[in-house]
């Protein structure tokens, strides 16, 4: 992999998580109106037709019953309440500290490799995970503060979101991606369904325009993501995810008059110099143990996971 190859490997990934940060400023925006189950359920009814634009081409032989039911059905259950609780947290959180927490996901699929996929996690890396968690709780302060329904709901997307996550490594061999894609979002879309009549509020049509930009953004950060892992080395993209720091602080300053306490700077700065570390170390490992620089931990809710799409688009070339 040569340095021209990298940097734009590097730019597309900054360029995407840009994009995703605009999206959950977005969410943040409409949720001062509306339930998360209501931007959800609409930003799936928006994302649906660009998915199925793109499963269309799926070539592959077989049906859409799961070889492991019981891991899909965790794996769906999990990218749900994953997405769900990470847009309510956007909503009541400052973004600067919504992200500070939910930057935990990668130390968690670290964690989550030893049971799940037995991994060997040695005393880098272990260290590593407890200096990220440390950090978390150097975020939400609790016992000097009020611990919210947003911090926990925070909490609750990064942990949900590493076992969605290591899932897809579990059984992705073995599961067609068509599946990975589809049970997300068809459960994601009728269990809003189920909830919107009680926390419905009516939305003016520029709202719903927000909801389609939503769509829209997600969808193109997903595929400026692909492009980053397909042209440039792991090891060199997975850490970009961190850029989205700059980018809530900004856009919590400029758009919801947000500062940025120092304990939250303090907390995300020893999350992620433990979420690179843990990278880096990965790099210098065996190909097996991989289990951060090998999983997307991005919350999929109106679009695909892009672990599932990378796999997806790999099959479609042969």
């Amino acid at each position: 992999m040569d340095g021209k190859n990298n940097l734009r490997a590097a730019l597309s990934a900054l360029t995407a998580f840009f994009v995703y940060s605009s999206h959950d400023t977005v969410v943040k925006y409409l949720g001062g109106s509306y339930s998360p189950v209501q931007i959800v359920f609409f930003s799936v009814c928006f994302g649906m037709p660009l998915a199925t634009v793109m499963l269309m081409r799926d070539r592959t032989d077989g049906n859409l019953i799961p070889r492991h039911p019981w891991w899909t059905l965790l794996r769906t259950v999990s990218s749900v309440v994953a997405g769900v609780s990470a847009f309510y947290a956007f909503t009541v959180l400052p973004l600067a500290q919504a992200y500070a927490i939910l930057f935990a996901t990668p130390l968690l699929i670290t964690l989550l490799a030893i049971p799940v996929l037995g991994e060997r996690v040695g005393l880098h890396r272990g260290g590593a995970i407890v200096a990220g968690l440390i950090g978390v709780m150097i975020v939400i302060q609790p016992g000097s503060a009020p611990l919210t329904l947003g911090h926990l709901a925070a909490l609750a997307s990064a942990v949900f979101g590493s076992l969605g996550a290591i899932i897809v490594r579990k059984i992705g061999r073995a599961e067609r991606s068509v599946v990975l894609l589809l049970y997300p979002m068809m459960t994601n879309f009728v269990v809003m369904a189920c909830a919107l009549p009680f926390v419905y509020e009516p939305m003016p049509i520029q709202h719903l325009g927000l909801i389609g930009l939503m769509s829209l953004l997600s969808f193109a950060g997903m595929l400026l993501t692909i492009n980053a892992y397909r042209v440039g080395e792991a090891v060199l993209v997975a850490p970009m995810q961190y850029s989205q720091i700059i980018w809530a602080a900004l856009y919590g300053f400029l758009v919801f008059g947000e500062s940025v306490d120092r304990t939250t700077v303090l907390g995300a700065g020893v999350i992620v110099a433990s979420g690179l570390y843990i990278v880096m170390r990965e790099d210098r490992g065996p190909s097996t143990e991989k289990p951060v620089t090998r999983s997307r931990w991005r919350a999929e809710v109106s679009s695909p996971r892009v672990g599932p799409m990378l796999r997806w688009q790999k099959q479609l070339k042969r």
